[in-house]
């Protein structure tokens, strides 16, 4: 049996300009943090001549054109396996639609597990851009770049998006000290909502190919505050950072009417005065969790707690996608 793992994530900064209607015109950056709650992905021998997968739902078939399951399917074609006497199984320790990069996350677990099973060894670069040519290109998914190479890299990284379709990565240059004081700085609540990403990048891409000045400008100001986050971060100012966080959902939420609504926002100003420095919804938007920058944690958890939500206590992984058992 080969047990993949492959980190979700948060984004830092810029998030939005990871999208090929953005970078290719722009090019994009933005900051991405691995957390340890993963996506987990087996492959097994069986002695039945069918595919076995198993997700949310149980697919037996005969043949890899028979799977409902798009990616699923586009990762054997890509791999270059029939699937005949495998069984498929795929695990999250957090559901899907909740905004911490989960299909990019299934989708490097999945390629790395059977390129593992062909006895292919497979470069974590390469592996991101395979997951994001099943994503983008063979399924055209309205989805940028960011989620692939976070969970093939993992760590507090920085990407650059350049308009030949090639990404740079390369870690954050923090001190030890800072990457932790961030890391314990970070606090993620779950809203109780989940949505799917495609809806909003949907709005987003379709206004960015036609480009529609308020997007791009928008999108522009984002990257630039992720610039600046960026300096803030590798000069150890994690204050600063947190109070940027603010600034960044304000431009956010004027990307799509989706993006927030009445509870979140309440719960955000309820955050805000109970000792947070800023905060945003990680992923598209429309749901999934509020991540907040705190120094006084404790105020901040009880206030999120008589709102209603979930805390989910996280620490930075810094392995990206790995085996865990072959």
């Amino acid at each position: 049996m080969i047990i993949v793992r492959s980190p979700l994530r948060i984004t830092l900064g810029g998030g939005g300009t990871d999208l090929p209607s953005y970078y290719r015109h722009e090019t994009g950056f933005l900051i991405a943090a691995a957390i340890d709650k993963y996506v987990y992905i087996t492959v097994h021998q069986t002695f039945v001549d069918e595919l076995i997968v198993k997700y949310s739902t149980l697919e037996r078939v005969k043949s890899i054109d028979e799977l409902q399951h798009p990616i699923i399917r586009e990762a054997f074609k890509m791999v270059g396996l029939d699937g005949r006497s495998l069984e498929i199984t795929s695990m999250a320790d957090i559901p899907a639609g909740t905004g911490l990069g989960s299909s990019g996350s299934f989708t490097t677990a999945l390629l790395k597990a059977l390129y593992s099973h062909r006895r292919q060894l497979i470069h974590p670069k390469e592996l991101a851009e395979r997951a994001c040519d099943i994503e983008i290109n063979r399924l055209a998914e309205p989805v940028g770049k960011q989620d692939q190479y976070i969970a093939a890299f993992g760590g507090v990284t920085c990407f650059q998006f350049n308009r030949d379709d090639s990404v740079e990565a390369r870690p954050l240059n923090a001190t030890a000290e800072t990457l932790h004081n961030l890391e314990d700085s970070l606090v993620l609540f779950f809203t109780g909502y989940s949505r799917r990403a495609s809806v909003i990048l949907g709005e987003q891409d379709a206004k960015t190919r036609r480009q529609d000045a308020g997007m791009i400008q928008n999108l522009n100001y984002v990257k630039d505050l992720g610039l600046r986050g960026l300096k803030a971060l590798e000069t150890g100012r994690t204050r600063e950072f947190g109070e940027l966080l603010h600034e960044h959902w304000q431009y956010k939420k004027r990307r799509s009417a989706d993006m927030s609504n009445p509870k979140i926002d309440e719960c955000y100003e309820r955050a805000m005065k109970s000792g947070a420095l800023g905060g945003k919804l990680i992923g598209a938007g429309g749901g999934g969790f509020l991540m907040f920058y705190a120094e006084d944690k404790s105020r901040l958890r009880h206030a999120m707690i008589e709102a209603g939500l979930t805390e989910v206590r996280f620490r930075f992984d810094f392995e990206g996608t790995k085996i865990v058992v072959q």
